[in-house]
């Protein structure tokens, strides 16, 4: 369904700070049977669920941080640490799986599918971010893949609650090739995607680790450099092989990893 139609950024920014976070059904279910199995639950398992659904992770995240103590110092980003500070029976109980983002957009082929897109080049991301990450040897490379992930958590909530605006803006940017998205977005919601993910990220009260990960300013540092040159990478790959920015991104790529572009082509599996 379409929320209704909201004034501006600080709403969105309001109601999705109170809203529940929807997730995927397949995580629902997973995390179900895990639940069931109570002699082999363990948190490894529910995190192996968790990291592939942005939105369960968000919502885990958020959640944490809603209920962080003054005496707490050191902010928790990786979602295993975020079970183990929990606890398995409160995260069930407080961090449900529900609602369910097919039920919000039952009837809205369209809109769920476009979700389901969002969220594997997401993920695609993610796994792009980790393999650099340990490439360059970072000890914390949980951290990298967490904000690779979560990169367009703003864009994935707005499909579950503003089906119809972004819908009409997919099929502003299909008539115009050339229309730059944040400029679509500008012109149906008021606003881009990427300003209410950063005043999210801050409603939330995110760890700042994380928001200087998915902060476009802090580009010079290598572990930023990597989430974003990841997030090119799946953005530009989900068009097919053939993008034209893609040539650009393995150099790019290739500068970070210190490779040529031929042995980036190599080892993401382009294919010609």
């Amino acid at each position: 369904m379409q929320h209704q139609k909201m004034l501006g950024l600080a709403e969105w920014v309001y109601f999705l700070s109170q809203v529940d976070i929807p997730v995927l059904k397949q995580t629902a279910r997973n995390l179900s049977a895990l639940r069931q199995n109570e002699k082999n639950l363990s948190a490894r398992g529910v995190a192996n669920v968790i990291r592939h659904d942005p939105m369960m992770t968000a919502k885990l995240l958020r959640h944490l941080q809603q209920q962080k103590h003054a005496s707490q110092k050191h902010e928790v980003v990786e979602v295993d640490q975020a079970l183990m500070m929990l606890g398995l029976d409160i995260f069930f109980k407080k961090v449900p799986a529900d609602p369910l983002a097919e039920t919000l957009l039952s009837g809205q082929m369209d809109a769920l599918s476009c979700l389901l897109r969002v969220m594997h080049r997401s993920n695609r991301a993610s796994t792009f971010a980790v393999d650099w990450a340990v490439r360059l040897n970072d000890m914390h490379h949980e951290e990298v893949r967490i904000a690779a992930l979560l990169f367009d958590i703003a864009e994935l909530l707005m499909w579950c609650f503003a089906p119809v605006d972004m819908l009409k803006i997919r099929a502003m940017q299909q008539q115009d090739k050339t229309l730059h998205s944040s400029e679509a977005q500008e012109r149906v919601l008021g606003f881009a995607l990427s300003r209410l993910q950063s005043e999210l990220a801050l409603k939330w009260a995110l760890p700042r680790l994380l928001i200087t990960l998915m902060d476009g300013e802090c580009a010079d540092q290598q572990r930023v450099r990597n989430v974003f040159l990841a997030i090119n990478l799946a953005r530009h790959s989900a068009n097919g092989w053939t993008d034209e920015a893609l040539p650009e991104d393995y150099i790019d790529i290739g500068e970070l990893l210190h490779m040529q572009p031929e042995e980036v082509k190599v080892m993401i599996g382009a294919q010609e």
